[in-house]
């Protein structure tokens, strides 16, 4: 009878500067990076700046394979294209779920039962008007400011309007103090996820309708988190508005696969401010101001303003010689986790057919079909396992329905919430308590060297970045250069030819 061996769940690492052996447990499929830092030894050619005595680092550029929580939310299998929530494939919560009932379940960990997703729907829905002085804010905007630029502001104005919830007016402890069993501080903490997720639409509508220079809607009662969006978006007179059912659902489904998508770049933002115990407001308002970013949130834009740009299919070969050749940047295809299809465009790209036959079929459609085809035949696509992702999809149904290009971030953030909120309440109700996050880095600059006053300071060649750009001004500007003016001090200026 032969004996299974059981292999030992450690990592053993010899350290070749010093000649010692460490062994480290291995959790998860995981090592601590606090246990990495055991690993020490002598300065020989180091710089004292590499504090070698003091720990090995780990160096990670742009948190490639850093796990920095635990979490019970999303998984994702990028090599084999998996995406769910609290265990329930994607694909099962869009063809089965709403985007209310999915919010339910990604922030508390279960699906609701009928009486609960009821409570649930009609506290929502209680938490969606928004203080008049904050309609007064949006009115205070250029008429071309980006809506997403908006949004951030938006929330953070929120958080003034709601000092009970900031715990630097309470106490720090004022979420925290949930992880250990406090009802009044959990009651808070869930009434602040009711009102960012009850007013994320209303702020989202208010951000539209400033660009169209249209009053704001007030809340419906009665319909569905995404039609009363909708009326928000686009009600402009008469009585019992009803958005069209099919464009209604579509909603719902792209909110729902664009909840979560684990710790992704928004969330790791949220997470990073909200480890200082702000409140949750200023936290989604840094997580608006990441999502906004054309490599994150923007990125349907982009993939729209790319198919617009190739125009038709018989640019497509052009375009990705381009592409191939690295003179231009493939948008919508490929994703930083998946390593073959992104789950997401599976259920999105169904989706799209049902929205056509309600709109008409998109005019970049064709194009964009044509590009998918040529991307799955390509080697250098293939090779890089570039496919269609979210954004690809996404994109073209938010043009057939009507929406403008700067808009689609804010239909990416409405739903979003939802994700940054379930993390965000995770880390608050860790037992171990809320550490600040603080990254370590690498410190490669100058070493120590003695301050020289600027009478001695000589001008170093140090390159393109090593002094600031010449900035042009306004026509305004070179008239004051030319002006004639004593200033505070008494200093007469003269003109600067």
């Amino acid at each position: 009878m032969t004996r299974k061996v059981v292999s030992k769940q450690s990592l053993t690492v010899i350290d070749n500067r010093t000649g010692k052996t460490y062994d480290f447990p291995i959790t998860n499929n995981s090592v601590l990076a606090t246990d990495i830092k055991k690993i020490k030894a002598e300065s020989q050619q180091d710089r004292p700046e590499d504090e070698t005595s003091q720990g090995l680092r780990v160096y990670d550029p742009a948190y490639m394979n850093t796990a920095v929580v635990e979490s019970s939310i999303t998984y994702i299998n990028g090599q084999d294209g998996i995406l769910r929530y609290r265990g329930y494939p994607i694909e099962q919560l869009v063809s089965k779920s709403s985007f209310l009932e999915t919010a339910y379940l990604l922030i508390y960990g279960e699906l609701p039962t009928s009486s609960q997703l009821g409570s649930w729907q009609d506290e929502i829905t209680h938490h969606t008007y928004i203080h008049s002085d904050i309609e007064g804010m949006f009115k205070s905007f250029r008429y071309d400011s980006h809506p997403m630029s908006m949004m951030t502001s938006a929330f953070a104005t929120l958080g003034a309007f709601a000092p009970e919830a900031n715990p630097s007016l309470q106490g720090q402890r004022l979420y925290t103090s949930a992880a250990g069993g406090d009802v009044a501080s959990l009651r808070v903490l869930d009434k602040q996820i009711l009102r960012i997720i009850g007013k994320a639409p209303t702020l989202a509508a208010a951000s539209y309708r400033m660009r169209q220079g249209r009053p704001f809607n007030r809340p419906a009662q009665g319909l569905s988190y995404t039609g009363n969006f909708l009326y928000l978006l686009d009600h402009l007179s008469g009585r019992d508005y009803q958005p069209h059912p099919v464009l209604e659902k579509a909603l719902d489904t792209l909110f729902i696969i664009h909840a979560d998508h684990e710790v992704n770049c928004s969330t790791a933002t949220v997470l990073q401010v909200g480890s200082s115990l702000v409140d949750p407001y200023s936290a989604v308002a840094s997580g608006c101001a990441a999502l906004y970013g054309p490599s994150h949130g923007g990125a349907s834009e982009s993939a729209i303003r790319m198919l617009m740009e190739i125009a038709s299919p018989e640019n497509v070969p052009a375009f990705m010689e381009k592409v191939e050749r690295r003179e231009r940047v493939l948008v919508g295809f490929g994703h930083r986790v998946y390593k073959s299809v992104d789950p997401r465009s599976r259920a999105i790209r169904q989706l799209a057919e049902q929205v056509f036959r309600v709109t008409g079929r998109n005019k970049l459609l064709d194009t964009a079909l044509a590009l998918a085809k040529y991307a799955s035949e390509s080697d250098f696509m293939r090779s890089r396992n570039l496919y269609p992702n979210v954004d690809f999809y996404s994109g073209l149904i938010y043009q057939a329905m009507g929406f403008p290009l700067d808009f689609y971030p804010v239909l990416f953030a409405v739903p979003r919430c939802v994700g940054w909120l379930a993390h965000w309440r995770q880390q608050m109700l860790n037992p171990s308590g809320v550490k600040i996050w603080r990254p370590r880095q690498l410190y490669v600059g100058k070493g120590e060297r003695d301050y020289v006053e600027v009478e001695g300071r000589q001008s170093s060649d140090s390159g393109f970045f090593g002094a600031p750009t010449r900035v042009s001004h306004g026509g305004d500007s070179k008239r004051n250069r030319l002006a004639t003016f004593t200033n505070e001090r008494g200093d007469t200026s003269k003109p600067k030819l």
